[in-house]
Order: C-alpha cells, then structure tokens, then sequence
C-alpha cells in the first residue's frame, strides 16, 4: 500500500480561501476535487487528505469526500480542524465521530503559521483542546514557521500523551539556504517519542528554479533525525504544483529514501501514516 499522508481538496468557487492573497495562488485557484487528485497520483491506493481551511464545514464536507470516495478513489482519511479554543471542544470532536463519515476522521490541525502569537500553541485553552484530540484517539498536525518553532517543541513536550505530526518538516528556509537553528530543532523534536514527522511540503520552501541537490539535504536531515518509522510522505498536493509537478514530488522523496532497504522505504511510503492515522482500523 503506497500512503500520501498530506494532500488537499478544494473548491475556491464555493469557498474562500483568505491565504490565497495573491496572484502567486492563481494557478491552485479553482476546483481541486477527489477525482483530480486521483489523476494526479496514480500510484497511490490510500491518501490523508487535510484542512485547508478553519472549517467546521470543510471538515464536514471533507469527511463526506472520504466516506464517498471509499470504494472507488484513495482518500481514506481527513485530518479536519475543529475550535481548539471552544470550551466543547471534546463535544464537536464526539459529534463529528458519531457521524456516519465519522470514522474516516484521522487527525485535528489549526492553521498556526497564521497566528500572530507565536506561542499560540502554549495557549492553557488550546493545550485542553488538544488533549481532548488524543483523548478521542486522534492525532494533531501541527503547522509551523521557523518563528513557531520554539513554541511548538515546548508544546510537543507538554503533550506526551497526544500523537502529534509534524508538517512539512517544519517549513524551513530552503530559499535562504537556511541550516540552523533548523536542523538543530528537528533533532530536538525527533527527541520528542510522541511525535513524528511529513516528508512533505519541501518544494515551496525552495527558491523558483530548485533542483533536488536544494531540497535533498533537508529531507535526508528529517530522515536521519527521525527514521522511517516516524517519518511519512506527503504530497502536499495541488499547493506542491506551484513548484513541482505530483511526480516530481514523489521522485524527490524517492531519491531522498534511496540508500533505505526496501522495509524501511515501505514506512516512509505507507507504514508510518498507516500506524500514525489508523489507517487499518
């Protein structure tokens, strides 16, 4: 089973997307849907899709996408977002469960690179809302910028209990030639047991142009820190083709698991997303 842990769907045309402020997103402008993403990656059978937006009704509709598409398409999975903050949190996680489509339900994730608090995840009413994520047997996403950083392995250390993701790698400067403190800070969070990690989302952090000798070393440092079996591919699918076409993503994170044995390379490819989002359950 080939596993991409991190792509999404969407349709501008019936929402708007407010991190889409520019001509830059005009080529992800429009509708994304399950059968699209299916052309786009053939080889994969199982695919985590994720929020885009802070949603109830994406997180409804996504479910929906999921339950729908379970016999014919390769989503299996949604990691949607609910209100961390609300006092009902554990009440909306429950409802969403009990739901017909509720058992496609993989993960929660907020959109913290967009908060300006950059301890936002610290926050004592966000830290209950998480809780009551793993509580429900749930993992949490978590989405960073290098200026989040130091919150978000704080956060990872308060919460052993809470399986959490790592996206993207932590969205390092690939652009800048940016090293450290990154790579220092991903070796301290692979130090964290309960959290693993998304080969994904690389390609937008390199500068237009990139070649793989940009981008390899930061996703070999991923590999090295966390191992194949914390660590998941991802697509990051249609965000990704602002930079690279679906199979050039997946090329690269092929090459970056090259020197692994085929065990191995099967974690990185579909075990680790399979355990960490309950995918055989």
């Amino acid at each position: 089973m080939r596993v991409d842990a991190h792509h999404h769907l969407w349709d501008t045309g019936a929402r708007e997307y407010g991190w889409m402020d520019g001509a830059w997103a005009d080529p992800v402008r429009g509708r994304f849907d399950a059968a699209r993403y299916a052309e786009a990656a053939r080889d994969v059978t199982a695919s985590v899709v994720v929020q885009a937006l802070p949603d109830a009704g994406e997180t409804r509709d996504l479910l929906e996408t999921a339950h729908t598409a379970q016999a014919a398409g390769p989503v299996r999975a949604v990691v949607g977002w609910v209100d961390l903050t609300a006092p009902d949190a554990a009440a909306t996680l429950a409802r969403l469960l009990a739901a017909p489509s509720g058992r496609h339900l993989a993960g929660i994730r907020h959109l913290v690179q967009d908060e300006p608090d950059p301890r936002w995840l610290l926050r004592a009413d966000v830290a209950r809302g998480v809780r009551a994520v793993g509580a429900a047997g749930l993992a949490y996403d978590v989405l960073v910028r290098p200026a989040q950083a130091e919150a978000a392995l704080e956060f990872a250390r308060r919460l052993p209990e809470v399986r959490l993701v790592l996206d993207h790698a932590g969205k390092p400067d690939i652009a800048g030639g940016a090293w450290e403190p990154w790579a220092s800070w991903i070796e301290e969070m692979a130090a964290v047991p309960n959290v693993t990690v998304k080969l994904s989302g690389l390609v937008t952090e390199a500068a237009p142009g990139w070649t793989p000798a940009d981008v390899l070393p930061y996703a070999r440092h991923v590999l090295a820190a966390f191992g194949p079996g914390r660590t998941m591919y991802g697509s990051d699918w249609p965000v990704c083709t602002l930079a690279a076409t679906y199979g050039q993503v997946a090329a690269l994170a092929e090459e970056a698991c090259a020197d692994l044995g085929e065990a191995a390379r099967a974690l990185v490819f579909g075990g680790t997303a399979r355990r960490v989002y309950r995918l055989d359950g």
